[in-house]
C-alpha cells in the first residue's frame, strides 16, 4: 500500500526529529550528531505522512580531485519510520534527492547500504568499493562502526546521471 506522503526540503524545525529518526536506525546508518544535522540541514529532504515525519534523507558531494565536473553525489542518512516502510516513502525521498542533485551535474550518485535490493530497484548497480575511494576517504575514514571500509558489510551502489 502506497502512503500519501509529501516530500519537502528540511527546515531547522525538523532537525531534532531527523536526529531522532537517524538515532532509531543506527543498526543501518552511521550515527549523526544533532550539530551535524543542523549544519547540513540544507542537504536534507523529509517526507511527511499522516501528520508526522515519516522519513528523511540527505546527500553529500564528493569532489573528484583535478576534475570538479566529475563530482559524485552520495545519498546518506536515508531513514523511514519502521511502521511506514514498504509504502514508497524511501523511493520518494531518494528520487527527490536525485532530482535536487541534478542541478550540480554530477557524474553519478552513490550509496553505501545494507539494503542493496532497494537501491537496485531504483536503478543503482553494485560496484566495488575501490571505485568509490573518494567516499571511503571522506566519510568511511571517520566511521565509528568499522575499522576498515573494505571489511564493512555495507554494499557500494552507484547510478550514473
Amino acid at each position: 500500500m502506497k502512503a500519501e506522503a509529501r516530500v519537502r526540503a528540511a527546515t531547522l524545525r525538523d532537525a531534532e526529529k531527523i536526529f531522532a529518526l537517524i538515532g532509531r536506525n543506527t543498526d543501518m546508518l552511521v550515527p549523526r550528531s544533532l550539530g551535524s544535522v543542523v549544519e547540513n540541514i540544507d542537504r536534507f529532504v523529509v517526507a511527511e505522512c499522516e501528520g508526522t515525519m515519516a522519513g528523511c534523507v540527505a546527500y553529500q558531494i564528493h569532489p573528484e580531485i583535478g576534475n570538479a565536473e566529475a563530482a559524485t553525489v552520495e545519498i546518506v542518512s536515508l531513514a523511514v519510520k519502521s511502521i511506514l516502510r514498504r509504502r514508497g516513502i524511501g523511493r520518494l525521498l531518494v528520487e527527490a534527492v536525485i532530482e535536487n542533485a541534478r542541478r550540480f551535474c554530477p557524474r553519478e550518485v552513490i550509496a553505501l547500504t545494507f539494503a542493496p535490493e532497494f537501491f537496485s530497484a531504483l536503478g543503482f548497480a553494485e560496484t566495488p568499493k575501490c571505485e568509490v575511494m573518494h567516499k571511503l576517504y571522506t566519510g568511511c575514514i571517520n566511521c565509528t562502526k568499522h575499522a576498515d571500509p573494505f571489511t564493512c558489510p555495507e554494499i557500494a551502489m552507484k547510478r550514473p546521471l
